[in-house]
């Protein structure tokens, strides 16, 4: 009697057949994962914002209601003039010069707008069209967009 001879291993094609798929598998995985990349990196300049929010929020405080109603009501229009010192909003993608912010009333609820157009440091993710802005609104309210 013959001894049947065992078959090891994979063929060329079984081996091919894996790494399309494996290929295929990364492509769509990719670009997955860069936007939650650049969603995590933008978690940085948007707790920055709300960091300056509520700077915002205290300064009309310190105010007081009927600062609006001044002859010439004076906002801040740096982050000195909110307490902030150089490199207070500097992190690893975003310095302090990528937000700019503008207050229209001391409120209350104080009314504003924070934004933030694109990151300057080295790394610094992708930047939606018009970049990011975190709304102080009338009702008390604040919204982000995009």
């Amino acid at each position: 009697m013959r001894k049947k001879r065992e078959r090891r291993g994979f063929t060329l094609i079984e081996l091919m057949v894996v790494i399309l798929i494996v290929g295929i598998l990364a492509a769509v995985a990719i670009p997955v994962l860069r936007g939650r990349i650049d969603a995590a990196k933008w978690s940085e300049g948007r707790a920055m914002m709300g960091s300056i929010a509520t700077s915002i929020r205290a300064w009309c405080a310190e105010k007081g209601p009927d600062y609006d109603s001044l002859p010439l009501p004076t906002y801040p229009t740096t982050l000195a003039h909110l307490g902030f010192g150089a490199g207070d909003c500097t992190g690893t993608y975003f310095a302090d010069a990528d937000f700019t912010f503008a207050v229209t009333a001391c409120g209350p609820p104080p009314q504003f707008t924070v934004t933030c157009a694109a990151g300057s440091q080295a790394g610094a993710p992708t930047t939606p069209a018009g970049g990011y802005v975190l709304t102080g609104n009338a009702d008390g309210t604040t919204t982000w967009s995009p």
